[in-house]
């Protein structure tokens, strides 16, 4: 019998994560714990139900100002190896429990001011490699890896290039460029773009968020971008009726994977719900959408409850969620072999398992 499409039959179904921040993710618990370890007075809760509340609630809460100085609260307990190292550990943990079976989790080095650049990536590195050797012991296997995010509004962008280049084939997959995007675009230090180039290392970039289609244009064809960070708003030029804008078309036909995060946009204003983000219209125009958590402590959300979240309010089946989990496995920077092994021997079982009579 084919399983219900609610959150018990995905919280089972496999699953791939293609964009999550790794200072956006922590457990409540362990921000009060690692906060208390170093004497960090500032946080606005001392329980862990009330502190993801108001992690939660501030992001909600429609003030740009609120919503970045949740991150200002999870950066500054983060300041230590160890620390960088227990956070990235849970994470993998946590995405395992959760059902996903590969991920790729983005954090800027350079925020992590209390170390080198080099000791924060080994740092991360060894978080995720030991809750994936943990996961991978309780029958929960996961790969997870690393994309190095460079500010786009500071100037370090060879640095983390570097870094990229430095630690491929050792848990790095590939870089990324965040922060804001007006006034910053992403070809601002082509030296970092022609090292990545020279490398062949991946790329994605934070494109179509708070910025339309000259970001997505930009992202694209200014920094070789493979796959959008949100991407989302190439919506505007996908009309209800009538042809799709060059961009938009371009994307479709290159099949450009968009890194959606639909509840985060809503949290942050992009769209009123999730009933009315294009999420939907995206998907049955054939886009390369994926479904991503973005920020899962600040936004309340795993990939589980996004999944259930969007499918209910677009009317998707199983043969969406699959496809969707099928384009974020064609989209991830693994190699062709391990992407094959996914496909063949997880992706494909666990979905025919949960749906064995069709």
């Amino acid at each position: 019998m084919v399983a219900p499409l609610n959150a018990e039959s995905l919280a089972r179904a496999p699953k791939v994560l293609l964009h999550d921040h790794l200072d956006g993710g922590l457990r409540p618990q362990t921000v009060l714990e690692l906060a208390d370890e170093i004497g960090y007075r500032e946080l606005p809760a001392d329980e862990s139900e009330a502190l993801g509340r108001w992690f939660r609630e501030s992001a909600d809460s429609g003030s740009l100002e609120r919503y970045l100085l949740t991150f200002a609260h999870t950066v500054a307990v983060m300041q230590r190896p160890e620390a960088v190292q227990r956070v990235a550990r849970e994470c993998a943990l946590d995405l395992a429990a959760d059902g996903v079976v590969h991920a790729e989790v983005r954090m800027a080095p350079e925020l992590l001011t209390g170390m080198p650049l080099e000791t924060a990536v080994e740092a991360m590195l060894d978080g995720y490699a030991q809750g994936s050797r943990e996961a991978a012991a309780a029958g929960r296997p996961i790969g997870v890896g690393a994309l190095l995010c460079a500010m786009r509004q500071a100037d370090r962008w060879v640095e983390v290039a570097e870094l990229v280049v430095r630690y491929q084939g050792s848990g790095v997959v590939g870089f990324d460029l965040a922060g804001p995007e007006d006034g910053f675009p992403p070809d601002r230090i082509p030296e970092a773009i022609a090292l990545l180039d020279r490398a062949g290392a991946h790329r994605t970039v934070h494109a179509g968020e708070a910025a339309g289609i000259e970001s997505i244009r930009a992202a694209l064809d200014g920094a070789g971008a493979e796959r959008l960070g949100h991407g989302v708003r190439i919506a505007d030029e996908v009309p209800l009726d009538g042809p799709l804008g060059p961009v938009a078309r371009r994307v479709l036909e290159e099949r450009v994977p968009l890194e959606v995060a639909p509840s985060s946009n809503v949290q942050t204003g992009a769209y009123p719900s999730l009933a009315e983000h294009p999420v939907g219209r995206l998907h049955r125009g054939g886009f390369t959408v994926t479904l991503n958590t973005d920020n899962r402590l600040m936004s309340g959300v795993s990939l589980t409850s996004e999944l259930t979240d969007v499918a209910a309010a677009h009317g998707w089946s199983w043969d969406d969620v699959q496809e969707v989990t099928e384009r974020a496995l064609a989209g991830t920077f693994l190699d062709d072999a391990e992407r094959s092994r996914l496909q063949r021997d997880v992706i494909r079982p666990g979905y025919a398992a949960l749906r064995p009579s069709e």
